[in-house]
C-alpha cells in the first residue's frame, strides 16, 4: 500500500487545519487590541497558561465549527482495501489520502476525529450551563433562606451525590430504563429550571419597569416554552403535548437521554458550590445596604450575590466542562448513549482498542484529542483562576 511520508503527512494535516489557524489567529489578534474592554477575559492573556489552555479551546471550537470543510471523507464510508491503513494510506484509485490511517471498517480516523470534536463541542458546552442554571436556580435560595427548604434541597443534592458517577449514568442510558421514559420525565423537570431562571433575572432587574418586564417576560414565556416544550415532546415518548406542525426541534432519544444524564450528575454539585458561596456573600455589607433599601430577595440573590460569585463560577464552569468531556467519552467508551457508529471519540476509541497492538492510530488518535482540549479546559481554569484573586 503506498503512503506518503511523515513529512508530507504533517505538512497536509496543517493545511487541513487552514480555517483553523486563521480564525485563532484572528481572534487572537483582536482579543489582545480590546483586552482592556474584555474584562476577566481581557485579563487572560497576562497569564501564559491561560493563554495555552485558551489556545487548546479554541483549536478544537474551530475545527468544530469547520468540520465539515476540514475533514475529506464522509465518517460512516467504508473503503475495504484502507482497513487498519498506516497514516498517510493512498486511497486506491486516487480518491484521496487517510493522513492518519484507517479503523477496523475502512473509515478514514482523521474525519472521524474531526467529526467527533462537533459532537464534544455541541454537547459538553450546552450541558454544563443547563447544569450551571439548574444549580444556581436551586442553590441561590437554598443558600440565601436556610431553613427547611435548604435542608431539602441539600437532602436531595447529596443524595444524587452519593451514587457513583458511572454507575449513574449506566442506569439512565440503559434500553430498560429509557423504555419506562424516565429520562423524558427528567428532561421536563431539568429543562424548565433554566426557563424559570431566565423569568426570575427579568422580573427582578425590570419590576420597577412594569410595562417593558411584562413585554420582555411574556417573549420568554412565549419562545422559552415553546422552546421546552419542543425539546421534551417526542412522539414515541411517554411526553408528547405539542402537535407534529409546530413541534420543530427534534433531538434524537439517545443524545438526549445523554445531555439529561449529565445535568443530573453536574447540578447537585453546582448547587452546593452555590450554595456555599451564597452562605459567604449574605452577610457582606453590600447585601445588608440592599435590604436596607428594600430590596427584593430574587434581586439581591440575582443582582448583588450572584455577580459576586462569579470568579468561582467562571472558574469552576471551565472545569466542569472538561469533567463533562470525559464523561462523554466514558459513556462513549462503555457503549452507552450514542449510537455505535457516532464518531465521537469514546466510541472510537472503544472500537480501536481491540486493535491497539497491530493498529493503534484509531485508538490513539482520538485519545489524544480528548486529552488536549480536556488539559486546555484544566489550563484555561487555571488562567483564569489567577486573574480572578488579582481582581
Amino acid at each position: 500500500m503506498d503512503t506518503l511520508t511523515h513529512f508530507q503527512v504533517f505538512t497536509t494535516l496543517l493545511i487541513r487545519f487552514l480555517p483553523v489557524w486563521i480564525a485563532m489567529i484572528a481572534t487572537f489578534a483582536l482579543s489582545v487590541t480590546f483586552r482592556k474592554r474584555l474584562g476577566l477575559y481581557g485579563k487572560l492573556f497576562d497569564s501564559t497558561v491561560g493563554m495555552v489552555g485558551l489556545g487548546f479551546v479554541l483549536f478544537w471550537v474551530f475545527t468544530a465549527i469547520f468540520a465539515d470543510q476540514i475533514a475529506p471523507f464522509d465518517v460512516l464510508a467504508q473503503i475495504g482495501p484502507m482497513k487498519n491503513a498506516p497514516a498517510g494510506a493512498l486511497v486506491p484509485d486516487g480518491a484521496g489520502v487517510y493522513l492518519l490511517g484507517g479503523d477496523h471498517l475502512g473509515r478514514d480516523v482523521f474525519s472521524r476525529m474531526v467529526a467527533g470534536s462537533r459532537i464534544v463541542i455541541s454537547i459538553a458546552p450546552l450541558a454544563t450551563l443547563f447544569a450551571f442554571m439548574v444549580g444556581i436556580t436551586l442553590g441561590l435560595p437554598a443558600g440565601f433562606w436556610g431553613g427547611r427548604l435548604d435542608a431539602v434541597l441539600s437532602f436531595l443534592a447529596n443524595l444524587v451525590l452519593a451514587f457513583p458517577v458511572i454507575l449513574l449514568f449506566y442506569l439512565l442510558v440503559t434500553p430498560e430504563v429509557v423504555q419506562t421514559g424516565l429520562p423524558q420525565r427528567m428532561a421536563a423537570v431539568l429543562f424548565i429550571l433554566p426557563l424559570v431562571f431566565a423569568i426570575l433575572l427579568t422580573n427582578s432587574r425590570l419590576y420597577v419597569k412594569p410595562q417593558l418586564r411584562n413585554l420582555i417576560v411574556g417573549a420568554i414565556v412565549v419562545i422559552g416554552g415553546w422552546a421546552y416544550l419542543a425539546l421534551v415532546s417526542e412522539a414515541d415518548s411517554g411526553i408528547n403535548v405539542l402537535p407534529a406542525a409546530v413541534d420543530l426541534i427534534h433531538v434524537p432519544a439517545n443524545l438526549l437521554i445523554v445531555f439529561v444524564s449529565v445535568v443530573f450528575v453536574n447540578a447537585p454539585t453546582v448547587f452546593r458550590i452555590v450554595r456555599g458561596l451564597t452562605l459567604d456573600i449574605r452577610t457582606r455589607d453590600y447585601v445588608a445596604a440592599a435590604q436596607t433599601r428594600g430590596e427584593r430577595p430574587w434581586y439581591i440573590m440575582l443582582w448583588e450575590i450572584l455577580p459576586n460569585a462569579r470568579g468561582p463560577l467562571i472558574v469552576d464552569f471551565c472545569l466542569r466542562i472538561g469533567y463533562t468531556t470525559i464523561l462523554l467519552g466514558t459513556l462513549g467508551f462503555f457503549g452507552l448513549g450514542l449510537s455505535p457508529e457516532s464518531p465521537d471519540w469514546g466510541s472510537t476509541i472503544n472500537a480501536g482498542r481491540k486493535l491497539l497492538t497491530t493498529a493503534p492510530l484509531p485508538a490513539i488518535v482520538p485519545a489524544l484529542a480528548l486529552m488536549s482540549l480536556v488539559l486546555g479546559l484544566n489550563l484555561l481554569a487555571d488562567g483564569l483562576r489567577e486573574e480572578s484573586l488579582r481582581d
